[in-house]
């Protein structure tokens, strides 16, 4: 028996320290939610939730993106809607002219609005969205997933001869004139509704990429969840069993502590 070296002191004492320790990490995961607390709890998964926290970030992006030419196709749409009943009103203006019961002055009448139809076109035609041209032939990228990759919408482009030609020069005062524009017009009413189809295509392209986006999205936040988060049950668990640890760590150090007063006794 021994006084100036107490090992099972030391030895109670390791053992509480490293309980205590436990039951430390246990309640900071408890109490954040997450399995990893400090970087050395899991240096490479923190490593692969980074990544994938990231990846979720630039895939809200994606959607946002998407999101945005989905109304930016609704709002051609929109317009070219209106655009349609024009057209109509205005082929509907060139037979009406071909009427060999009016005259010259009844024409007019209706050139007048044949005219006004044309200027709403022409006017529609430049239109902005956000400061981004609705009918222009440029090429818009839209990005669909999170690595920057994109799909080409090609510009609606109002400028082409299908649109000027029934809308420039054309008039409806006299029977011949009428004819030319009703075959102008006519023209410009199957290529409006080619173009409303290709925008019909691309909403419906764009509706399955975004839908493709959220998939995505849950299935990369769960496997983050699955790296980062904390079973509450389980480490409930863990943290009952370090607070046992620890209280009878403390009372067995107490014990242990106690043992050189045994010594006492043999010297009296």
């Amino acid at each position: 028996m021994v006084i100036n070296t107490n090992t099972q002191a030391q030895a109670a004492a390791n053992q509480l320290r490293t309980s205590q320790t436990m039951l430390s990490k246990s309640l900071s995961r408890l109490s954040s939610g997450s399995k990893i607390v400090n970087p050395a709890d899991d240096a490479a998964g923190l490593a692969v939730a980074m990544r994938l926290d990231a990846q979720v970030k630039r895939i809200d992006a994606a959607r946002y993106n998407v999101g945005n030419a989905v109304s930016f196709t609704q709002t051609q749409d929109g317009y070219l809607k209106k655009l349609s009943k024009a057209l109509d009103r205005m082929s509907e203006l060139c037979l009406l002219a071909q009427d060999v019961t009016k005259g010259d002055a009844d024409r007019a009448l209706y050139n007048q609005e044949f005219e006004q139809l044309q200027d709403f076109i022409t006017t529609t035609a430049s239109r902005e969205f956000n400061g981004v041209s609705l009918f222009s032939a440029n090429t818009l990228n839209v990005t669909t997933d999170s690595e920057g990759g994109t799909f080409p919408m090609e510009g609606i482009d109002m400028s082409i001869a299908a649109y000027t030609n029934a809308t420039g020069t054309t008039n409806i005062s006299t029977t011949s004139a009428a004819m030319t524009a009703l075959s102008d017009v006519r023209g410009a009413i199957n290529h409006l509704a080619s173009d409303r189809a290709r925008i019909g295509a691309y909403q419906s392209r764009l509706s399955y990429t975004a839908e493709q986006l959220t998939v995505s999205k849950e299935n990369l936040m769960a496997a983050s969840s699955v790296i980062q988060d904390v079973d509450v049950a389980e480490e409930s668990t863990q943290y009952a069993r370090f607070q046992i640890l620890v209280q009878a760590g403390t009372a067995m150090l107490a014990q242990a502590n106690a043992l050189p007063q045994n010594v006492l006794r043999l010297l009296q």
